[in-house]
């Protein structure tokens, strides 16, 4: 785990609020995601977190509320602005062309252009150098088409895809689901290297096993409100966590700190 951290984070979101009609889904809502740490978004159904994770991304714009990135306020209207920032996304569909390739896929929408024609020699290297970069052994070429991988190797190439690009913060949803346990481990080692490469990760999951070994602090969100934002020490438990999920209060402590109460 990530023991020296920057001050400021490199992303933060201050009161935020969202509702669809009457329906008003997240309540001054603060989170933030630090460069360098796995950040776990946990949660029951319905508790708001795939709202929080698409206002990031733009595809629902807050109504009020902050968004600061590296300590200046932002505005992110759409997905394009999130992508700007450097803030790219996994989701669990993954977004992948089982016809095409790794790279084809890698590349899918940024194409590079070389006089006019597709410069397949510098996409086909970009995409070894980001797979050697993340310690990545298991795809064996970059030509494999996509339909031949397996789920763990799907995964990894969405991974891959999503630093590609520069990008400063990824969010994961759900990367480990229907996966077997050493495609589990592998992709969870991957998580881990990309936040000790420098990037802040968020991991959006249900598992609190995967929660609990790669993650640095886990923010809860408990019926639209952010219950808790804690550092995962050695004395934190598995039996916490589902307490913030279904109580939106630890198990065994009557008060929740949403403010980073173990820092």
């Amino acid at each position: 785990m990530s023991t020296s951290l920057a001050t400021e984070p490199l992303l933060e979101l201050r009161g935020v609020n969202k509702s669809f009609g009457s329906v008003h889904v997240l309540h001054d809502v603060d989170f933030r995601v630090h460069a360098g740490q796995v950040t776990s978004l946990i949660g029951d159904n319905g508790a708001g977190k795939s709202t929080l994770v698409k206002s990031i991304a733009g595809i629902h714009p807050i109504d009020s509320g902050e968004i600061r990135f590296e300590g200046e306020d932002v505005a992110i209207r759409g997905p394009r602005d999130a992508a700007e920032l450097g803030i790219e996304f996994v989701y669990q569909d993954l977004s992948l062309c089982e016809n095409l390739d790794v790279v084809q896929n890698m590349f899918l929408g940024r194409e590079r252009l070389r006089r006019g024609l597709l410069d397949k020699s510098s996409m086909e290297q970009a995409a070894r150098d980001t797979l050697a970069t993340l310690g990545v052994r298991t795809v064996k070429s970059v030509r494999q088409p996509i339909r031949s991988l397996s789920g763990g190797q799907r995964q990894t190439v969405a991974i891959a895809r999503a630093v590609l690009w520069n990008s400063r913060i990824v969010v994961l949803d759900e990367p480990t689901a229907a996966l077997g346990v050493a495609q589990t481990e592998q992709v969870l080692a991957l998580v881990r290297r990309l936040a000790d490469q420098g990037l802040g990760v968020v991991l959006v999951s249900h598992n609190m096993n995967d929660v609990m070994s790669v993650s640095d602090r886990v923010s809860a969100m408990y019926l639209g409100r952010m219950a808790a934002d804690i550092e995962v020490t050695a004395s934190t438990t598995k039996e916490q966590l589902v307490g913030l999920i279904t109580s939106g209060q630890r198990a065994g402590n009557p008060t929740t700190d949403t403010h980073g109460d173990d820092t």
